[in-house]
């Protein structure tokens, strides 16, 4: 972000107090990809951007629990349970 700079640390992303106010598309797109912005005013680090936690992955329903209670009668083996018999056989 700091274009003008005279040392560059490529290891860590900085971005000015006014690069937050008037670019803060690009600072938000850096955070988005997870990096970790420093924040700096007169070329001192005042502030530290971190990336929010992501949240854990989303539960699957339980699709095999689904079809054996709508067909409990005549599902007794699931095909998920066949294919990989199948694949084990060889």
């Amino acid at each position: 972000m700091c274009d003008l700079c005279d040392a560059k640390m490529y290891h860590m992303k900085k971005a000015t107090i006014r690069d937050l106010r008037y670019r803060f598309s690009k600072v938000e797109d850096m955070l988005s990809d997870g990096e970790e912005i420093h924040i700096t005013k007169r070329k001192r680090t005042v502030a530290r951007l971190l990336p929010a936690q992501a949240n854990s992955a989303p539960q699957r329903p339980d699709f095999l629990g689904r079809l054996k209670k709508i067909y409990k009668k005549t599902l007794k083996t699931a095909g998920a349970d066949l294919i990989s018999l199948e694949r084990d056989r060889f």
